[in-house]
């Protein structure tokens, strides 16, 4: 961040009130301001619409034969790799 000196501030430098890095994200180049509300709700949306998806998918494969058949496999390996099986 730029920093200013006032000869006469005891503190010595100071941040430049002018400079708000925030308020300039949100500009588009033009520099006109940008509304960004809803942009947070409009995330958290499409991440749970994707998150159901993937559990809606994962419970129909695990759920049918091939599931079945994929857990009895993985379940067998590790047996025969620890000796038991």
């Amino acid at each position: 961040m730029d920093r200013t000196t006032d000869p006469s501030d005891p503190t010595g430098p100071t941040l430049d009130p002018t400079l708000d890095p925030i308020r300039d994200l949100a500009r588009d180049p033009g520099g006109r301001a940008r509304d960004e509300q809803g942009i947070t709700t409009a995330e958290y949306a499409v991440g749970t619409a994707a998150g159901a998806g993937l559990a809606g998918l994962l419970y129909a494969l695990l759920t049918g034969g091939f599931g079945d058949r994929l857990l009895r496999t993985l379940f067998d390996h590790v047996l025969g790799l620890l000796g038991i099986g």
